[in-house]
């Protein structure tokens, strides 16, 4: 069967993780993506004896479903072989900090000339241009410049970072999704364009209504710990048995089926439980309400009923417990990679899924500069002779 993106082909100039995810996802639709690594060393995510394939999970997280090329791009020979390897495909990806493909001789006006037709996803932390462009960024980061920090963690407790790099891998997504729009729109136009794509504007994306309340009457969202901001009860319980539930109960259809569940009907004679407008002008009392509530029964007996009442509801899950969720073995999001030398890595999937064309691994993750050669013949069709040269020179 067909993949979605087959036959659009990508170098990936990335490294770290927003740039190499970008990529890995347009390789999970089915393009032919190209990594272009440093000889020896290759990404910096690549662990120690990364030329044997000795490579940390890290990079593994970002890499499968693409072939690896070893490319020296400070040498001038270097340089020429990516100015050929630019007409041949239709999409490129880096994320340097803005200036460096300028002055490696690779901006936008030179690799459009080379090739009109080529998407160039461009991914750094603050954009290609402004007066912080030029400054280096993490996820973490463009998580405290964007205010995300500020609003994360307990009100008594001091700012946090998101538990996972949950920037990366969005402003990857995001890039991704701009490449396959620019796609389509060169089918218009038969023109490429920039993709530019930062993590702060990312970042800020996440921020819900904190700025038009800000705009409106000067409101700092801050930290609420596991509440909603817009409805309660909806916070993290802890249960009889020391265990944890995530109960999201507002409305009035599950709010009523909630305190059905525990009999505490009377309540809803209280005013200040009776709408969901009151309960949330009340959050305070409201969750400690419930919260004594379910210190009263198991984790178990209260899943059972809250889900039998279609109440959105969830356990505080360990990563052991994801793994084992039915729903995630059913739709198959711990999927297996297979990498040369470390054998079968088992990682999450892609979430994205498609009815006709398949998104699955179906590319292992390569070692350093595994498939050069094949590259630089197929796509160049330079001899094996011309290969050994620059092998020689340190080039490749």
């Amino acid at each position: 069967m067909t993949r979605a993106l087959e036959g659009i082909k990508v170098l990936d100039l990335a490294r770290y993780v927003a740039g190499p995810y970008c990529a890995q996802m347009l390789g999970d639709f089915g393009a032919d993506v190209v990594k272009v690594e440093k000889p020896e060393v290759g990404d910096v995510m690549r662990g120690p004896g990364a030329a044997t394939g000795d490579d940390r999970l890290y990079m593994l997280m970002y890499n499968r479903n693409k072939r690896s090329i070893t490319l020296d791009l400070r040498s001038e020979r270097g340089k020429e072989i990516l100015a050929e390897l630019i007409p041949k495909v239709d999409v490129l990806v880096e994320n340097f900090r803005p200036g460096t493909m300028e002055a490696m001789g690779f901006g936008w006006e030179r690799v459009s000339a080379l090739n009109p037709g080529l998407v160039m996803a461009r991914i750094s932390g603050f954009g290609q241009d402004g007066p912080w462009a030029k400054r280096p960024a993490f996820d973490a980061i463009a998580q405290a410049e964007a205010g995300l920090m500020h609003m994360t963690g307990d009100p008594d407790g001091g700012a946090t970072m998101f538990g996972a790099v949950v920037i990366d891998y969005s402003t990857g997504a995001h890039a991704a999704m701009g490449v396959m729009a620019a796609l389509h729109a060169r089918e218009r136009t038969g023109r490429g364009q920039v993709v530019d794509v930062p993590l702060l504007d990312t970042a800020m994306s996440f921020l819900m209504t904190a700025v038009a309340e800000h705009q409106r009457d000067g409101t700092v969202m801050g930290r609420m710990g596991n509440r909603d901001r817009y409805s309660a009860p909806a916070n993290t319980f802890t249960t009889r048995d020391g265990k944890r539930i995530h109960l999201m109960s507002a409305g009035l259809k599950h709010f009523g089926a909630l305190v059905e569940i525990l009999g505490e009907e009377k309540i809803l004679d209280d005013p200040r439980f009776a709408t969901p407008a009151d309960r949330l002008a009340n959050a305070d009392l409201v969750d400690k309400t419930v919260a004594g509530w379910f210190l009263r029964h198991d984790q178990d007996w209260l899943m059972e009923r809250l889900v039998e009442a279609e109440i959105p509801c969830a356990r505080l899950a360990t990563v052991a417990e994801v793994v084992e969720n039915p729903q995630v073995k059913h739709r198959g999001q711990i999927i297996d990679v297979e990498h040369p030398t470390l054998g079968t890595v088992q990682m999450q999937g892609n979430p994205i899924r498609l009815t006709d064309t398949p998104v699955e691994a179906y590319r292992h993750v390569p070692t350093l500069g595994e498939q050069t050669d094949e590259i630089l013949r197929d796509w160049l069709g330079m001899d094996e002779g011309a290969i050994a040269a620059l092998r020689h020179d340190g080039v490749i």
